[in-house]
Protein backbone atom coordinates (compact mmCIF):
# COMPACT_ATOMS: atom_id res chain seq x y z
CA UNK A 1 0.00 0.00 0.00
CA UNK A 2 2.93 2.32 1.25
CA UNK A 3 4.43 1.58 -2.43
CA UNK A 4 1.15 2.38 -4.32
CA UNK A 5 1.09 5.94 -2.41
CA UNK A 6 4.66 6.33 -2.91
CA UNK A 7 4.10 5.64 -6.91
CA UNK A 8 0.93 7.97 -6.89
CA UNK A 9 2.75 11.02 -4.98
CA UNK A 10 5.58 10.76 -7.93
CA UNK A 11 2.45 10.83 -10.43
CA UNK A 12 1.52 13.65 -9.04
CA UNK A 13 4.53 15.67 -8.71
CA UNK A 14 5.66 15.00 -11.93
CA UNK A 15 2.68 16.08 -13.44
CA UNK A 16 2.73 19.76 -11.41
CA UNK A 17 6.47 20.07 -12.65
CA UNK A 18 5.10 19.48 -16.02
CA UNK A 19 2.17 21.31 -15.81
CA UNK A 20 4.62 24.44 -15.03
CA UNK A 21 7.24 23.48 -17.48
CA UNK A 22 4.75 23.62 -19.61
CA UNK A 23 2.92 27.35 -19.21
CA UNK A 24 6.17 29.17 -18.68
CA UNK A 25 7.29 27.76 -22.01
CA UNK A 26 4.31 28.61 -23.73
CA UNK A 27 5.13 32.21 -22.20
CA UNK A 28 6.14 34.38 -25.25
CA UNK A 29 9.34 36.15 -25.47
CA UNK A 30 7.46 39.26 -27.35
CA UNK A 31 3.57 40.53 -27.89
CA UNK A 32 2.26 42.78 -30.50
CA UNK A 33 -1.30 44.30 -29.05
CA UNK A 34 -2.87 47.08 -30.06
CA UNK A 35 -3.79 50.28 -27.60
CA UNK A 36 -6.51 49.27 -25.63
CA UNK A 37 -6.41 45.68 -26.05
CA UNK A 38 -7.16 43.02 -23.64
CA UNK A 39 -4.60 40.24 -23.45
CA UNK A 40 -4.65 36.63 -21.62
CA UNK A 41 -1.26 35.02 -20.35
CA UNK A 42 -2.26 31.47 -19.31
CA UNK A 43 -0.50 31.44 -15.34
CA UNK A 44 -0.31 28.90 -12.48
CA UNK A 45 -0.47 29.46 -8.75
CA UNK A 46 2.54 31.55 -7.89
CA UNK A 47 3.48 32.40 -11.55
CA UNK A 48 2.89 36.18 -12.07
CA UNK A 49 2.92 38.28 -14.80
CA UNK A 50 3.92 41.64 -13.56
CA UNK A 51 4.40 45.34 -15.17
CA UNK A 52 8.16 45.91 -15.45
CA UNK A 53 8.10 49.84 -15.65
CA UNK A 54 5.12 51.19 -13.60
CA UNK A 55 5.71 54.44 -14.93
CA UNK A 56 3.73 52.83 -17.82
CA UNK A 57 0.11 53.38 -18.16
CA UNK A 58 -1.82 49.74 -17.93
CA UNK A 59 -4.19 47.78 -15.72
CA UNK A 60 -3.11 44.75 -14.50
CA UNK A 61 -4.75 41.98 -12.11
CA UNK A 62 -3.34 39.07 -10.60
CA UNK A 63 -5.21 35.46 -11.06
CA UNK A 64 -5.18 32.26 -12.53
CA UNK A 65 -5.14 34.27 -15.57
CA UNK A 66 -3.15 37.48 -16.37
CA UNK A 67 -5.07 40.34 -18.04
CA UNK A 68 -3.73 43.38 -19.29
CA UNK A 69 -5.03 46.31 -21.22
CA UNK A 70 -2.18 48.73 -22.57
CA UNK A 71 -3.50 51.96 -23.29
CA UNK A 72 -0.55 53.83 -24.34
CA UNK A 73 1.45 53.12 -27.71
CA UNK A 74 4.89 52.17 -27.36
CA UNK A 75 7.14 49.68 -26.14
CA UNK A 76 7.13 48.24 -22.30
CA UNK A 77 8.46 44.53 -21.13
CA UNK A 78 6.54 42.46 -18.12
CA UNK A 79 8.12 40.11 -15.99
CA UNK A 80 7.16 36.58 -14.89
CA UNK A 81 8.42 35.39 -11.84
CA UNK A 82 7.57 31.58 -9.92
CA UNK A 83 7.53 32.19 -6.27
CA UNK A 84 9.15 36.12 -6.91
CA UNK A 85 11.55 34.24 -8.72
CA UNK A 86 12.21 36.43 -12.13
CA UNK A 87 12.05 33.70 -14.57
CA UNK A 88 11.50 35.69 -17.83
CA UNK A 89 11.03 38.83 -19.67
CA UNK A 90 8.33 39.71 -22.25
CA UNK A 91 8.82 42.11 -24.62
CA UNK A 92 5.39 44.22 -25.27
CA UNK A 93 4.96 46.76 -28.50
CA UNK A 94 1.94 48.25 -28.39
CA UNK A 95 0.70 49.03 -32.03
CA UNK A 96 -1.99 52.34 -32.27
CA UNK A 97 -5.44 51.74 -33.77
CA UNK A 98 -5.16 50.22 -37.37
CA UNK A 99 -7.08 51.22 -40.72
CA UNK A 100 -7.46 49.14 -43.95
CA UNK A 101 -8.90 49.02 -46.73
CA UNK A 102 -10.41 45.67 -47.20
CA UNK A 103 -10.00 44.05 -50.84
CA UNK A 104 -11.50 40.86 -51.70
CA UNK A 105 -10.01 40.77 -54.93
CA UNK A 106 -9.26 37.76 -56.37
CA UNK A 107 -5.42 37.55 -57.75
CA UNK A 108 -2.48 35.46 -59.16
CA UNK A 109 0.57 34.73 -56.84
CA UNK A 110 4.30 33.87 -58.10
CA UNK A 111 6.69 32.67 -55.22
CA UNK A 112 10.34 32.54 -56.10
CA UNK A 113 12.29 30.50 -53.25
CA UNK A 114 15.71 31.05 -52.07
CA UNK A 115 17.82 28.56 -53.65
CA UNK A 116 16.03 25.45 -55.16
CA UNK A 117 13.79 23.62 -53.30
CA UNK A 118 14.41 19.53 -53.01
CA UNK A 119 11.20 18.12 -53.88
CA UNK A 120 12.14 14.15 -54.81
CA UNK A 121 14.70 11.63 -55.13
CA UNK A 122 15.69 9.21 -57.88
CA UNK A 123 18.59 6.79 -58.73
CA UNK A 124 20.74 7.64 -61.67
CA UNK A 125 21.80 4.50 -63.87
CA UNK A 126 21.44 2.36 -60.73
CA UNK A 127 23.40 4.37 -58.32
CA UNK A 128 21.97 7.32 -55.60
CA UNK A 129 24.60 9.65 -55.32
CA UNK A 130 23.15 11.28 -52.35
CA UNK A 131 22.87 8.21 -50.24
CA UNK A 132 25.69 9.01 -48.36
CA UNK A 133 24.28 12.59 -46.55
CA UNK A 134 21.43 13.86 -44.97
CA UNK A 135 19.77 15.71 -47.19
CA UNK A 136 16.00 15.49 -47.82
CA UNK A 137 13.04 16.34 -49.14
CA UNK A 138 12.11 20.38 -48.16
CA UNK A 139 15.75 21.22 -47.82
CA UNK A 140 17.14 24.15 -49.94
CA UNK A 141 19.93 23.89 -51.88
CA UNK A 142 21.58 27.51 -51.76
CA UNK A 143 25.09 27.23 -52.72
CA UNK A 144 27.59 24.54 -54.93
CA UNK A 145 31.17 24.68 -54.35
CA UNK A 146 30.67 28.16 -52.73
CA UNK A 147 29.05 29.59 -55.51
CA UNK A 148 24.98 31.23 -54.97
CA UNK A 149 22.36 28.62 -56.87
CA UNK A 150 19.33 31.18 -57.26
CA UNK A 151 17.50 28.96 -59.86
CA UNK A 152 17.37 25.39 -61.09
CA UNK A 153 19.40 26.75 -63.95
CA UNK A 154 22.37 27.91 -62.27
CA UNK A 155 22.16 23.98 -60.35
CA UNK A 156 21.99 22.06 -63.49
CA UNK A 157 24.71 24.32 -65.32
CA UNK A 158 27.28 23.34 -61.87
CA UNK A 159 26.80 19.91 -62.36
CA UNK A 160 27.41 19.68 -65.68
CA UNK A 161 30.35 21.72 -65.40
CA UNK A 162 31.67 19.46 -62.90
CA UNK A 163 32.78 16.70 -65.27
CA UNK A 164 31.75 13.91 -62.53
CA UNK A 165 33.82 15.78 -59.69
CA UNK A 166 32.96 15.74 -56.31
CA UNK A 167 30.62 19.02 -55.07
CA UNK A 168 30.26 20.67 -52.09
CA UNK A 169 26.42 21.41 -51.79
CA UNK A 170 25.11 23.95 -48.95
CA UNK A 171 21.45 23.18 -48.22
CA UNK A 172 19.05 24.29 -45.61
CA UNK A 173 17.39 21.85 -43.41
CA UNK A 174 15.28 23.34 -40.73
CA UNK A 175 16.53 26.93 -40.37
CA UNK A 176 20.43 25.52 -39.91
CA UNK A 177 22.42 25.56 -42.64
CA UNK A 178 24.85 22.33 -43.48
CA UNK A 179 27.24 20.61 -45.98
CA UNK A 180 27.23 17.53 -47.33
CA UNK A 181 29.43 16.39 -50.44
CA UNK A 182 28.04 14.42 -53.68
CA UNK A 183 29.70 12.92 -57.08
CA UNK A 184 27.47 13.37 -59.85
CA UNK A 185 26.37 10.49 -61.93
CA UNK A 186 26.73 10.74 -65.80
CA UNK A 187 23.20 9.50 -67.25
CA UNK A 188 22.65 7.88 -70.75
CA UNK A 189 22.64 10.90 -72.39
CA UNK A 190 25.73 11.96 -71.34
CA UNK A 191 24.51 14.57 -68.91
CA UNK A 192 25.88 14.81 -65.01
CA UNK A 193 23.05 14.13 -62.79
CA UNK A 194 22.78 13.70 -58.60
CA UNK A 195 19.27 12.22 -58.48
CA UNK A 196 17.69 15.35 -56.50
CA UNK A 197 14.25 16.70 -58.19
CA UNK A 198 14.60 20.49 -56.95
CA UNK A 199 11.76 23.09 -57.87
CA UNK A 200 12.51 27.16 -57.82
CA UNK A 201 9.14 29.00 -57.83
CA UNK A 202 5.52 28.05 -57.29
CA UNK A 203 2.10 29.84 -58.78
CA UNK A 204 -1.17 29.93 -57.65
CA UNK A 205 -4.50 32.39 -56.93
CA UNK A 206 -5.96 33.49 -54.13
CA UNK A 207 -7.56 36.58 -52.28
CA UNK A 208 -6.52 39.45 -51.38
CA UNK A 209 -7.41 40.48 -47.95
CA UNK A 210 -6.88 44.25 -47.25
CA UNK A 211 -4.62 47.45 -48.30
CA UNK A 212 -2.82 49.54 -45.79
CA UNK A 213 -2.57 53.01 -47.82
CA UNK A 214 -0.18 54.37 -45.60
CA UNK A 215 2.58 52.16 -46.09
CA UNK A 216 1.54 50.61 -49.05
CA UNK A 217 1.21 46.80 -47.60
CA UNK A 218 -0.99 43.58 -49.13
CA UNK A 219 -1.89 40.94 -47.04
CA UNK A 220 -3.08 38.01 -49.31
CA UNK A 221 -4.82 34.34 -48.25
CA UNK A 222 -4.65 34.07 -44.71
CA UNK A 223 -2.97 30.84 -44.73
CA UNK A 224 0.45 30.10 -46.08
CA UNK A 225 1.67 28.74 -49.41
CA UNK A 226 3.07 25.74 -49.13
CA UNK A 227 5.31 22.96 -51.79
CA UNK A 228 2.75 20.34 -53.01
CA UNK A 229 5.52 17.91 -52.93
CA UNK A 230 6.38 18.41 -48.98
CA UNK A 231 3.74 20.43 -47.65
CA UNK A 232 6.20 22.58 -45.95
CA UNK A 233 5.79 26.59 -46.32
CA UNK A 234 8.04 27.68 -49.32
CA UNK A 235 10.63 30.09 -47.75
CA UNK A 236 11.08 33.06 -50.54
CA UNK A 237 13.65 35.25 -51.73
CA UNK A 238 10.42 37.27 -53.73
CA UNK A 239 7.50 36.64 -55.18
CA UNK A 240 4.78 38.81 -57.38
CA UNK A 241 1.08 39.84 -57.09
CA UNK A 242 -0.39 40.26 -60.29
CA UNK A 243 -4.07 40.04 -61.80
CA UNK A 244 -6.08 37.28 -63.17
CA UNK A 245 -8.88 35.83 -65.07
CA UNK A 246 -11.54 33.86 -63.84
CA UNK A 247 -11.91 30.95 -66.19
CA UNK A 248 -14.47 28.76 -63.59
CA UNK A 249 -15.74 27.42 -60.60
CA UNK A 250 -15.91 23.77 -59.15
CA UNK A 251 -18.65 23.85 -57.07
CA UNK A 252 -17.57 22.64 -53.30
CA UNK A 253 -19.34 19.41 -52.27
CA UNK A 254 -19.41 17.00 -49.15
CA UNK A 255 -16.04 15.73 -49.36
CA UNK A 256 -15.05 17.36 -52.17
CA UNK A 257 -13.82 21.13 -51.88
CA UNK A 258 -14.79 23.07 -55.01
CA UNK A 259 -11.66 25.25 -56.36
CA UNK A 260 -12.04 28.72 -58.26
CA UNK A 261 -9.87 28.08 -61.45
CA UNK A 262 -7.95 31.02 -63.46
CA UNK A 263 -5.02 31.75 -65.50
CA UNK A 264 -2.39 34.48 -64.57
CA UNK A 265 -2.15 37.89 -66.29
CA UNK A 266 1.87 38.53 -66.56
CA UNK A 267 1.03 41.61 -67.92
CA UNK A 268 -1.04 43.40 -65.22
CA UNK A 269 1.59 43.81 -62.38
CA UNK A 270 -0.15 44.47 -58.49
CA UNK A 271 2.35 44.09 -56.23
CA UNK A 272 5.85 42.07 -55.32
CA UNK A 273 5.42 39.62 -52.45
CA UNK A 274 8.28 39.84 -49.60
CA UNK A 275 7.04 37.59 -47.22
CA UNK A 276 5.26 34.16 -46.98
CA UNK A 277 4.21 32.97 -43.59
CA UNK A 278 1.48 30.66 -41.91
CA UNK A 279 -0.82 33.51 -41.73
CA UNK A 280 -0.70 34.26 -45.49
CA UNK A 281 1.19 36.48 -47.58
CA UNK A 282 2.71 40.25 -47.16
CA UNK A 283 3.54 42.45 -49.73
CA UNK A 284 4.08 46.17 -51.10
CA UNK A 285 1.44 47.19 -53.80
CA UNK A 286 3.03 48.30 -56.90
CA UNK A 287 0.25 49.60 -58.92
CA UNK A 288 -2.96 50.97 -56.40
CA UNK A 289 -5.28 50.85 -59.54
CA UNK A 290 -5.00 47.19 -60.47
CA UNK A 291 -6.06 46.06 -57.10
CA UNK A 292 -8.97 47.98 -55.65
CA UNK A 293 -12.11 48.33 -57.59
CA UNK A 294 -13.64 52.37 -57.49
CA UNK A 295 -15.77 51.78 -54.10
CA UNK A 296 -13.31 50.49 -51.63
CA UNK A 297 -13.78 51.63 -47.98
CA UNK A 298 -11.29 52.02 -45.04
CA UNK A 299 -12.05 50.62 -41.76
CA UNK A 300 -10.87 50.29 -38.39
CA UNK A 301 -9.50 46.61 -37.67
CA UNK A 302 -11.74 44.73 -34.45
CA UNK A 303 -10.20 43.71 -32.21
CA UNK A 304 -11.02 40.36 -30.91
CA UNK A 305 -12.67 41.22 -27.60
CA UNK A 306 -14.66 43.39 -30.35
CA UNK A 307 -16.21 40.43 -32.43
CA UNK A 308 -19.67 38.95 -32.14
CA UNK A 309 -21.10 35.82 -32.54
CA UNK A 310 -23.49 36.32 -35.44
CA UNK A 311 -23.84 38.35 -38.79
CA UNK A 312 -21.39 39.32 -40.48
CA UNK A 313 -19.81 39.68 -44.73
CA UNK A 314 -17.59 38.61 -47.24
CA UNK A 315 -16.18 40.32 -49.76
CA UNK A 316 -14.87 38.25 -52.69
CA UNK A 317 -15.01 38.09 -56.25
CA UNK A 318 -16.12 34.79 -57.79
CA UNK A 319 -17.54 35.81 -61.16
CA UNK A 320 -14.78 38.28 -62.27
CA UNK A 321 -11.49 39.18 -60.71
CA UNK A 322 -12.06 43.08 -60.70
CA UNK A 323 -15.64 42.34 -59.59
CA UNK A 324 -16.10 42.62 -55.80
CA UNK A 325 -19.25 41.33 -54.05
CA UNK A 326 -20.63 41.53 -50.79
CA UNK A 327 -22.20 38.15 -49.13
CA UNK A 328 -23.86 37.30 -45.71
CA UNK A 329 -21.91 34.72 -43.48
CA UNK A 330 -22.41 34.30 -39.59
CA UNK A 331 -19.57 33.31 -37.14
CA UNK A 332 -20.40 31.13 -35.45
CA UNK A 333 -17.74 29.98 -32.73
CA UNK A 334 -14.31 32.42 -32.08
CA UNK A 335 -11.65 31.07 -29.95
CA UNK A 336 -10.23 34.14 -28.52
CA UNK A 337 -7.42 33.02 -27.16
CA UNK A 338 -5.50 31.47 -29.97
CA UNK A 339 -2.51 33.43 -31.10
CA UNK A 340 -0.81 30.36 -32.56
CA UNK A 341 -2.80 29.17 -35.78
CA UNK A 342 -5.43 30.72 -38.37
CA UNK A 343 -8.31 28.96 -36.90
CA UNK A 344 -9.54 31.70 -34.73
CA UNK A 345 -13.31 31.59 -36.00
CA UNK A 346 -15.78 29.05 -37.05
CA UNK A 347 -17.82 30.91 -39.79
CA UNK A 348 -20.78 29.26 -42.00
CA UNK A 349 -21.83 31.08 -45.64
CA UNK A 350 -25.56 31.95 -45.28
CA UNK A 351 -26.32 33.89 -48.60
CA UNK A 352 -28.02 32.17 -50.73
CA UNK A 353 -26.31 33.26 -53.98
CA UNK A 354 -22.66 32.50 -52.61
CA UNK A 355 -24.02 28.89 -52.18
CA UNK A 356 -25.20 28.87 -55.49
CA UNK A 357 -22.03 29.98 -57.67
CA UNK A 358 -19.62 28.06 -55.10
CA UNK A 359 -21.51 25.57 -52.97
CA UNK A 360 -19.99 27.87 -50.23
CA UNK A 361 -16.26 28.21 -49.26
CA UNK A 362 -13.76 27.03 -52.14
CA UNK A 363 -10.20 27.06 -53.14
CA UNK A 364 -9.49 30.42 -54.15
CA UNK A 365 -11.77 32.43 -51.67
CA UNK A 366 -9.01 31.80 -48.97
CA UNK A 367 -8.00 35.59 -47.66
CA UNK A 368 -11.73 37.29 -48.24
CA UNK A 369 -12.19 39.76 -45.70
CA UNK A 370 -15.03 39.57 -42.96
CA UNK A 371 -16.67 42.78 -41.95
CA UNK A 372 -19.09 43.29 -38.92
CA UNK A 373 -20.05 46.23 -37.74
CA UNK A 374 -18.05 48.79 -39.88
CA UNK A 375 -15.08 47.13 -38.98
CA UNK A 376 -12.46 44.57 -40.69
CA UNK A 377 -12.21 41.40 -38.31
CA UNK A 378 -10.66 38.77 -39.94
CA UNK A 379 -10.08 36.69 -43.74
CA UNK A 380 -11.39 33.48 -44.56
CA UNK A 381 -8.88 30.53 -43.98
CA UNK A 382 -10.08 26.59 -44.77
CA UNK A 383 -13.31 25.02 -45.95
CA UNK A 384 -14.66 21.89 -43.71
CA UNK A 385 -14.08 19.41 -46.49
CA UNK A 386 -17.24 17.45 -44.80
CA UNK A 387 -19.33 20.63 -44.89
CA UNK A 388 -18.79 23.48 -47.69
CA UNK A 389 -20.38 25.57 -46.07
CA UNK A 390 -18.64 26.42 -42.87
CA UNK A 391 -15.46 27.11 -42.92
CA UNK A 392 -12.71 29.15 -39.95
CA UNK A 393 -11.30 32.01 -40.25
CA UNK A 394 -8.24 34.20 -38.75
CA UNK A 395 -8.87 37.33 -36.32
CA UNK A 396 -7.71 40.52 -38.09
CA UNK A 397 -5.41 41.61 -35.29
CA UNK A 398 -2.86 38.40 -36.14
CA UNK A 399 -2.77 39.61 -39.77
CA UNK A 400 -1.52 43.02 -38.73
CA UNK A 401 0.47 41.78 -36.01
CA UNK A 402 2.70 39.36 -38.47
CA UNK A 403 2.42 42.41 -40.65
CA UNK A 404 4.14 44.63 -38.42
CA UNK A 405 6.86 41.94 -37.84
CA UNK A 406 7.80 41.10 -40.84
CA UNK A 407 7.59 44.38 -42.84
Amino acid sequence: MKKILKIMLIIILLSIVYAYALVITNLPDTLIVFEGENIKLNTLYGLNIDLKDTSYEAMLTSSNIGETAFNEKGKTTLTASLFNFDIKDIEVNILDKTTVIPVGKIAGIKLYTKGVLVVGMSEIEGQKPYAETNIQEGDIITNINNSEIENTTQLIECINESNGESLNITYINGGEAKECNITPVKNQSGKYQIGLWVRDSAAGIGTVTFYEPGTGNFVALGHGITDIDTSEIIDISTGELVDTKILSIVKGEIGTPGKIQGTLNNQKSIGTIYKNTKLGIYGKVVTEANLLPSYSNSMEVATRDEIKLGKATILCSVENSDKVEEYEIEIEKKFINNNYDNKSMLIKVKDERLIEKTGGIVQGMSGSPIIQDGKFVGAVTHVIVNNPKEGYAVFGDMLIKQMRSVE
